[in-house]
């Protein structure tokens, strides 16, 4: 794992066989990442190095996260959900996300241009941290799989395992397991994800 901004810019994020190559995703979108970084320390925010990539931070507070992915540079808030987007730009991670929405980019030059709605975007993230506001999520959670009942009355130990996970990860898990069209595909999944469960990780964890 590396140790500073430094060396996720040099190097990569290190969280994958890529990192210090030209193939490393951070290497592809340099250029980009370190525009969008510059742009995002003109804010009151404060840079961290969380989770291998740069983590901008408000009162201790998670504000947005700076990385890169296969497709694009990306910052992503986490409480994108709250915010205005009048200027139409915010993009859902997925069909399931209830909090983070995020902002990419494949042209320093396009960022360059977008300068002030990127920094319009933080400002409205920062103001939602001294508000205090939070995401609400859901009530209802997911419904659990008649395949993992299943296994859960043959394991006691598994489910209590599960059941102290957060619900986040617990949801993580139910949505991998119910998006398998067949049965047994469903118990595979759940099978092969026990260890982790057991382990008290989510779905997403290495």
């Amino acid at each position: 794992m590396i140790n500073s901004i430094e060396e996720f810019l040099d190097i990569g994020c290190g969280r994958c066989p890529l990192v210090g190559t030209p193939d490393c995703k951070v290497q592809i979108w340099q250029d980009e990442i370190v525009t969008l970084r510059e742009i995002i320390l003109k804010s009151e925010l404060k840079e961290e190095l969380k989770w291998s990539n740069p983590c901008y931070t408000f009162d201790g507070n998670n504000v947005l996260m700076l990385s890169a992915l296969k497709n694009y540079a990306v910052i992503g808030f986490f409480k994108g959900t709250l915010l205005d987007d009048h200027h139409n730009l915010l993009e859902s991670p997925g069909k399931n996300s209830q909090a983070v929405m995020r902002l990419t980019f494949t042209d320093t030059a396009v960022i360059q241009d977008q300068e002030q709605i990127i920094l319009d975007y933080i400002s409205q993230a920062i103001e939602i941290e001294k508000k205090g506001l939070k995401v609400e999520f859901k009530k209802e959670p997911e419904p659990i799989p008649e395949e993992l009942e299943s296994v859960f009355e043959n394991d006691p130990a598994l489910k209590s395992a599960f059941f102290e996970l957060t619900p986040g990860r617990q949801r993580g898990y139910i949505l991998h397991f119910s998006q398998a069209k067949q049965a047994k595909t469903r118990f595979a999944r759940i099978e092969k994800c026990i260890p982790k469960i057991m382990e008290g990780k989510g779905f997403h964890d290495r």
